[in-house]
């Protein structure tokens, strides 16, 4: 039996393929090797993960962020870990599996637009070029994390319009010190910020919401997309729950750069399952 991953900071996709290859999906908590221990990981897999699978795990595909060349070995070893029986267990980042799942074999620009941002240049084949991400703090454009980070930053500096200042201490108790707190002093703070993008998608009308968007929207274009060689002549393809809630704002931010878009998914998790169905 096969099991493939699909995993961000916010939660993870499982997709168990059977005997019968009959997919069957489940889905846990976040997980990042850069930002939880081994022991948070394993805890998440074998509290909400191992006990929703009824067939042994032959071989293991697992997609996600944060899985740098420096922590795949780290996640092959917490899998395996967890599924001893595994005979095949892979980890790669989420970029692998973005640009398989909206390129397919064609070469293009994948991009992931969730709690974080990441992007590549794929030839149908490989990663041929990819410009770093620099997660929340160094980058991340675009992301849901830097949506929220940018709205707050918003309502700390008086650049919201009263009715969304009020609204959001009305429903959010939002305040100096509570920002402060959930952002410096407990863990996650990106799954946090990311939160917003909620409040943000439902009020995009908002005048000093769509500043935001479109300031982050545009950065995300001007310092990944265009600094790949020629990304002109490709399609790029988006990935992840910011740029499927997102989609018209993207196309409209992108036609007016001269960039074509592609495929704008919300998960990849069922065409990451069906490239390794074909190739088992």
């Amino acid at each position: 039996m096969i099991l493939i991953a699909d995993s961000g900071s916010t939660k993870t996709s499982w997709c168990v393929i059977d005997s019968c290859e009959n997919y069957n999906y489940i889905e846990t908590g976040g997980l990042n090797p850069c930002l939880q221990s081994e022991e948070v990981i394993l805890t998440e897999l074998r509290t909400s993960l191992f006990p929703k699978i009824n067939c042994e795990i032959n071989r293991i595909f697992y997609y996600g962020t944060g899985v740098t060349s420096e922590k795949q070995v780290v996640m092959t070893e917490i899998l395996k870990t967890v599924f001893p029986q595994a005979t095949t267990v892979e980890a790669c980042s989420d970029l692998i599996g973005s640009a398989r799942s909206v390129c397919g074999n064609s070469a293009g620009i994948a991009c992931i637009l969730g709690t974080g941002s990441n992007s590549c240049l794929f030839d149908g084949k490989n990663i041929v070029d990819a410009v770093s991400c620099g997660g929340y703090i160094l980058g991340d454009e675009g992301s849901g994390a830097v949506l929220g980070r940018n709205l707050l930053n918003a309502f700390l500096k008086r650049d919201l319009s009263k009715k969304i200042h009020d609204d959001l201490v009305k429903n959010y108790n939002l305040s100096y010190g509570y920002i402060v707190e959930k952002v410096y002093k407990t863990p996650m703070a990106n799954t946090w910020m990311a939160s917003f993008t909620k409040y943000l998608n439902e009020n995009q009308n908002e005048a000093c919401i769509r500043k935001i968007l479109l300031e982050s929207f545009e950065a995300f274009f001007a310092k990944n997309v265009e600094k790949y060689k020629d990304y002109k002549k490709y399609k790029v393809h988006f990935i992840g729950s910011i740029a499927y809630h997102f989609k018209p704002l993207l196309e409209e931010i992108a036609k007016c750069r001269q960039i074509t878009t592609g495929n704008i998914i919300q998960a990849p998790i069922t065409e990451l399952a069906n490239y390794h169905k074909n190739i088992r």
